[in-house]
């Protein structure tokens, strides 16, 4: 093990200790997502940690789907999972499943029966938690807890070929049921349930538990770090129990805090709520704190990493500010995307000096952050538009930097203008603005001597692209909605303005040469993603984050 490799958190410095004391030659882990649901930010996070972890010490991630539970599992999470792991960049090493493991778990149940540290019961959901206790009160035995070996794998063996009906009997591990540690209390490590797996059919009317499962997985894979939220701190020692008894890989569990996201929520069960209920249009609602959404929405890859990266490790739990989030998008956009023009409120502008019929292209741009900038063409003519918030029909000070009467401003990458008149409509809307335009004050070849204080994005009439904007706000008015006040519960704090759409806004016709899902940067307006639902009479951008942060003034 190379002295002088850094460590950036206590996960890391463990890895460097068991790899000096040679109690490991290679780091192996996992990312173990349950394929009942679409993977959220926190997942993000965990695929983030697991993936640069080995990467960082020359190790292997495997991908395992944790499939115990026939009820809630599809092979469209499954799909989803793969697919967002891609995407975010990471290649696993093999892809698990827990399902492939039935027949070896069935026979490590078997070997616990045998030990005489399994039995079956009889009782009743209701009585198996009665027999628990409490944390301040010890457990009672089952009456069932000294059936004889024999007994055990005989009906062991008939609840595998389906003799008995759901909830009629479990397994249960024979431990301590005075420990302090409710999950040493005898837990249940199988259940029946005839019910039909997405992989395995109708093969297995038992099912281990995720304790059960998860950790001997775990084992057979040879993994070397278990990394799991903190909320599985209390299950280690279950995790631990069963591998020394069952004499398996001793694979190490090591915990870290959740980090929570302000104004989202990292429970499948949740979102999914929002889904069944109609208030997103889906997983992948750009709204959404899911991968999928995010990926809809705009965020990139490199910017969720980033995030991933300045949000830590921790040993207690942490809120992150989402600002964080989209300044580490905005940052990676910025450095990534190709600028348009594009107006969301057009009002337009007849430059009535201009020759009428007359087209000519002006060069811009297409990211200045780049090492090599590259120019596109981009068509200007007599009608043009440019947005509302850009006109005032008195400008309010001197140093007003935008389009009023008498004032001149520069066109981005063409001309200077003067604004002479505009109509109104009957309800004293501005309709129309009439300028005159400098014809010696072209952007790059300028000899008019004007000094325009401010400079507009602007959108050639006759070539404009009519689209249509989504823009987003926070899915929740709290930072944290998971935290309700008493009489609430966290739905009650969904926006319902957290959408709004622009159906009439108009973008440079260099967008016709773009691919659903590419980023671009509207000048002077945000960032924006085309959006799946565009079709080839209607565009449609999602709104990914602004140019700056403006939450935070409001």
């Amino acid at each position: 093990m190379e002295e002088h490799i850094e460590t950036n958190n206590f996960i890391e410095q463990i890895v460097v200790e068991d790899l000096k004391s040679g109690k490991h030659e290679s780091i192996y882990t996992r990312f173990p997502p349950e394929p009942n649901g679409y993977l959220h930010i926190g997942h993000a996070m965990a695929i983030y940690l697991n993936f640069t972890i080995a990467q960082k010490f020359g190790g292997k991630t495997n991908l395992r789907f944790d499939d115990t539970n026939p009820e809630t599992e599809s092979t469209e999470y499954v799909d989803s999972i793969r697919r967002d792991v891609k995407w975010l960049g990471f290649e696993w090493e093999e892809e698990r499943f827990a399902s492939d493991y039935f027949e070896q778990l069935y026979q490590y149940a078997i070997k616990l029966i045998n030990k005489g540290l399994a039995y079956v019961d009889d009782s009743t959901q209701e009585e198996i938690a009665a027999q628990k206790g409490n944390p301040m009160k010890a457990g009672t035995e089952s009456p069932y807890r000294n059936r004889s070996i024999e007994e055990n794998l005989d009906l062991f063996e008939k609840m595998r070929k389906g003799a008995f009906e759901d909830g009629s009997r479990v397994l249960r591990a024979k431990i301590d049921m005075t420990s302090p540690n409710m999950h040493m209390r005898d837990p249940i490590i199988y259940r029946i349930k005839h019910m039909h797996h997405h992989r395995t059919e109708n093969d297995w009317p038992i099912y281990p538990m995720y304790d059960f499962a998860h950790g001997q997985s775990d084992s057979i894979e040879g993994i070397t770090h278990s990394l799991c939220s903190f909320e599985f701190e209390n299950h280690r020692p279950l995790y631990n129990w069963f591998i020394k008894e069952l004499e398996i890989f001793p694979s190490r569990q090591i915990e870290f805090s959740r980090r929570n996201v302000t104004y989202m929520i990292t429970s499948k069960r949740k979102l999914l709520k929002l889904v069944n209920e109609g208030l997103v249009s889906g997983w992948d609602d750009p709204r959404m704190p899911t991968v999928s959404g995010m990926r809809r929405r705009g965020f990139s890859p490199d910017g969720i990493k980033m995030f991933c990266d300045k949000a830590g490790i921790s040993k207690r739990e942490n809120i992150v500010d989402v600002g964080l989030l989209e300044e580490c998008i905005r940052q990676d956009l910025n450095k990534t995307t190709d600028r348009i023009m594009a107006v969301m409120n057009p009002l337009k502008v007849i430059i009535s000096n201009y020759p009428e019929g007359k087209t000519e292209m002006v060069q811009l741009e297409n990211n200045p952050e780049e090492e090599e900038v590259t120019h596109r063409d981009v068509p200007f003519g007599r009608e043009i538009y440019i947005d509302h918030n850009d006109f005032a029909e008195e400008a309010p000070n001197r140093k007003y930097r935008r389009l009023a009467p008498g004032r001149i401003v520069r066109l981005k990458g063409a001309y200077i203008i003067e604004c002479e008149s505009y109509d109104k409509n009957e309800a004293g809307e501005i309709t129309a603005v009439y300028c005159k335009y400098f014809d010696n004050s072209r952007s790059g070849n300028d000899q008019s001597g004007l000094k325009p204080k401010g400079t507009l994005s602007w959108v050639e009439a006759s070539n404009a692209v009519k689209a249509e904007a989504r823009i987003y706000d926070r899915l929740f008015t709290v930072p944290q909605p998971t935290k309700p006040e008493e009489g609430k519960e966290f739905i009650d704090y969904f926006n319902h303005d957290s959408l709004k759409v622009l159906p009439n806004i108009v973008v440079e016709p260099s967008v016709k040469d773009k691919s659903i899902g590419e980023r671009l940067q509207f000048l002077r307006i945000g960032y924006f993603c085309i959006d799946e639902d565009s079709k080839d009479d209607k565009m449609v951008f999602n709104q990914t984050v602004t140019l700056k942060d403006t939450w935070s003034k409001k």
